[in-house]
């Protein structure tokens, strides 16, 4: 296991108990270097979406064990935030929801001369994923290919 994963495993199991106390779905939580800042960061939801005060909650509780086990070796910005419109699929949770949903698909390679998909979440395992096209044929993609799978939404 990373540092990185380590620091996501170990903030998961501080923020859960905070989350569930509060009806909460903790989304997801990444630890990321982006101009040369490392960033703590927990993404939350919850019907009806998250408000500021929901993060600011979370973010004052878990801030303070934070500190306490100051278990993370590098100074970081601790963030707490909706997941947004742009939500990835990443946790099995997350493709049970989104059966019969529309999803967007991007590959790390091109595919058929394409690196972006779109289709309805039809199927999920472990190591796939498959998608009705428009035409409604079906598209397998191993889940290895998949740079980012989301929830498409038109505007």
């Amino acid at each position: 296991m990373t540092k990185r994963e380590e620091y996501e495993q170990r903030t998961e199991a501080i923020l859960q108990p905070i989350i569930d106390a509060n009806q909460f779905e903790l989304v997801d939580v990444e630890y990321v270097k982006e101009a040369g800042t490392w960033y703590l960061r927990a993404y939350i939801d919850k019907p009806g979406g998250i408000t500021v005060d929901d993060c600011e909650l979370v973010s004052r509780i878990a801030n303070d064990i934070l500190d306490e086990q100051d278990f993370i070796d590098d100074s970081y910005i601790f963030e707490v935030s909706s997941p947004g419109l742009g939500r990835p699929l990443k946790k099995e949770k997350d493709f049970k929801r989104s059966l019969g949903e529309e999803v967007e698909i991007r590959t790390f390679r091109p595919i058929e001369k394409q690196k972006e998909f779109t289709g309805i979440l039809r199927d999920f395992d472990k190591e796939t994923v498959t998608i009705e096209l428009e035409d409604e044929s079906t598209m397998q993609f191993a889940r290895a290919d998949i740079a980012l799978i989301r929830l498409a939404f038109d505007f």
